[in-house]
């Protein structure tokens, strides 16, 4: 079953590379002069190659996680930066695409090319940096989801909320996205910096209260006066999703022997929770006779309290281990798409009936390794982490359940 998940879930990441979709959205738009060009996000060197050979670039920006540029190109600048807390690289290389965009002509095209990631990675905070940072560390501990960060950061910034846009004006942008936002949200991938905001800022102040995240008089007042852009000069295309991600998923499926059953395709819950409703999955299928691959799609969040090493998808594997202790017939799998889960060198992990009493084994409490969080070490003392190294793309993630009865 092993070799079954891994071939699933890589089939479909593979499927949702951006080149393809960048590829397409270029003939279409038919380009014919010189364009300067800003790639941002962990997809992003792979999106400004692709487009390099479709169109000329008079000058260009890539800004992506540290770790994920793989070469050069022709007339482009590549920058790596903190991901995902903003870091002063990140700051720097933004600032050198404003630099770039600030000054553009009526006759001038910028073409944006935005993946996952972006929010951190292309900022220019209307706060110091470290307050910044602190706040930033503060949501995701707290368990926001990326509507609610992002709704945060477009209004602390000079690039987000459709601002980048009007930047550039008087210049017409192309905006290529490739989607890690569940139902594919403009003016939440990357923070919207082609597109208008639409979360007010009572609404802002009322998510981070709603956390009990406290904010200095300052940086209330900066949310208070914010005006989102227009951004009425941009075209935005998007080119790949989640949606994308199962599809390709439940076809490599059906074509290994599989019933393909798609649970839902915009998980947006506690990665526990979304465990423990594949586990329900799981136990409806399971007395079905049939072999049967069971797939979901999104983005769960982490309430961390531990202190502990982990993320979303392997903690929402790590959480059913007990629950599927013996089931000899089934295994769990979830991966994030970028190849990377949390803050670990992992993309994922899974388990199988056998890996409760694996652990026991291995000297391993699985209660105390849940409670601190601690799913990465949890899954590595038996061996089951996955690690793919950057993928190129970034379009959430993949969990899959197997129940092989044949």
């Amino acid at each position: 079953m092993l070799n079954d998940a891994k071939k699933i879930c890589f089939h479909a990441i593979d499927s949702c590379l951006p080149e393809g979709g960048v590829a397409r959205a270029l003939e279409d738009l038919q380009i014919d002069k010189e364009v300067y060009l800003l790639a941002v996000g962990k997809a992003a060197f792979n999106m400004a190659l692709e487009a390099s050979r479709h169109v000329l670039i008079k000058e260009g920006i890539v800004i992506s996680k540290y770790g994920h540029i793989s070469g050069s190109i022709k007339n482009v600048e590549c920058f790596e930066a903190g991901h995902p807390i903003p870091d002063r690289n990140g700051l720097k290389a933004s600032e050198e695409a404003i630099r770039m965009c600030e000054d553009l002509k009526s006759d001038d095209i910028v073409l944006f090319l935005l993946s996952g990631g972006a929010s951190a990675l292309f900022e220019s905070p209307l706060i110091p940096l470290e307050r910044l940072q602190d706040l930033s560390t503060k949501m995701l501990k707290k368990g926001l989801n990326i509507f609610e960060i992002n709704a945060v950061r477009k209004k602390l910034s000079r690039v987000k909320g459709g601002r980048f846009g009007d930047l550039c004006k008087p210049a017409k942008v192309y905006s290529i996205i490739l989607s890690d936002v569940l139902s594919d949200r403009l003016d939440t991938i990357g923070s919207g910096p082609t597109v208008r905001d639409e979360t007010g800022t009572e609404e802002t102040l009322k998510i981070l209260e709603s956390h009990d995240i406290d904010l200095c008089e300052d940086i209330r007042k900066i949310i208070l006066s914010s005006a989102p852009g227009k951004a009425d000069n941009c075209e935005n295309i998007v080119i790949g999703s989640v949606r994308m991600l199962c599809r390709k998923a439940i076809k490599e499926a059906e074509r290994l022997g599989y019933k393909a059953v798609l649970i839902d395709d915009h998980i947006d819950m506690e990665a526990r929770d979304a465990g423990q409703f594949l586990f329900e999955k799981i136990q409806k299928y399971r007395g079905s006779g049939e072999d049967v691959a069971l797939i979901m799609g999104g983005e769960t969040i982490v309430h961390v309290k531990g202190k502990g090493l982990g993320g979303r998808n392997q903690e929402l594997v790590f959480s059913q281990m007990k629950n599927i202790a013996g089931m000899n017939d089934v295994l769990i799998m979830s991966v994030g798409s970028d190849g990377t889960d949390g803050p670990t060198d992992a993309a994922g992990g899974y388990v199988d009936g056998s890996s409760y009493e694996k652990l026991k084994k291995a000297g391993g409490n699985f209660e105390a390794l849940l409670a601190d969080n601690d799913s990465y070490h949890g899954l590595k003392m038996i061996d089951s982490l996955i690690f793919t190294g950057p993928t190129g793309t970034n379009v959430n993630d993949i969990s899959i359940a197997l129940i092989k009865r044949s």
